[in-house]
């Protein structure tokens, strides 16, 4: 039997990416929404993903005019998830939203819209999202780097919030080579808890580098199991 991970989602068709990946690895992705909430018993991992923007009432801030309405069950949901995850040292992958919720749930705060949106493409085909937007480099001593290498690494993007004040404990283990713009932490004390600014889901049908990031997390996941 697959190990079942946790897939939190806010509407089912854009969840499949990322359950398409997991089940690539091996684990079976458990969807869980604002609507259908549950806790990790039974379960052995965590996956955060992308989604509209974290309230910023969160990280003491009022929204700004560029920040989309938020929604405080999800957020209220994937909060207690992570806190749980973390608290029984269950491995984490979150991703784009995931990044930021993460870093919110430790205390930092976000960055509600970045000038200019060099980090978010205009709109084009689902169908195109594996298409990398830039490059990030990844830093060394990081389980990042034991992931898939130090260095640069092209990504694909479409974010225009990013981290301001990092959390408390957590390890820049990737940046923007072009603006130095976080694209990835990591908590070190736990056995996996990656985070990054990118979509590897829809990179990981073509590119081994984002595979290695989903292979990584089932490892970590049947470890624990």
């Amino acid at each position: 039997m697959s190990n079942r991970v946790a897939l939190t989602h806010e509407d089912r068709k854009n969840a499949e990416p990322y359950a398409a990946a997991v089940r690539l690895v091996g684990l079976e992705p458990v969807l869980v929404s604002a609507e259908d909430a549950r806790s990790l018993v039974g379960l052995d991992g965590l996956l955060l993903t992308g989604g509209r923007d974290v309230d910023p009432k969160l990280y003491g801030q009022e929204p700004a005019h560029e920040t989309q309405k938020p929604n405080p069950a999800r957020d209220r949901m994937e909060m207690g998830l992570l806190g749980e995850a973390l608290d029984r040292d269950l491995p984490v992958l979150a991703i784009c939203r995931g990044l930021q919720l993460f870093n919110v749930y430790k205390g930092g705060s976000l960055v509600q819209h970045l000038k200019g949106d060099p980090h978010r493409p205009p709109e084009r085909p689902k169908t195109d999202r594996a298409k990398p937007m830039h490059e990030v480099s990844v830093a060394p001593d990081t389980k990042l780097a034991a992931i898939v290498g130090v260095g640069r690494h092209p990504v694909n993007s479409r974010h225009h919030q990013a981290i301001d004040k990092l959390g408390a404990g957590l390890q820049v283990s990737a940046t923007s080579v072009n603006d130095r713009v976080v694209e990835a932490i990591e908590l070190a004390e736990k056995e996996f808890a990656v985070a990054v600014q990118w979509h590897p889901e829809d990179q990981v049908p073509g590119d081994e580098t984002q595979l290695k990031l989903f292979r990584a997390f089932a490892a970590a996941v049947e470890k624990r199991s």
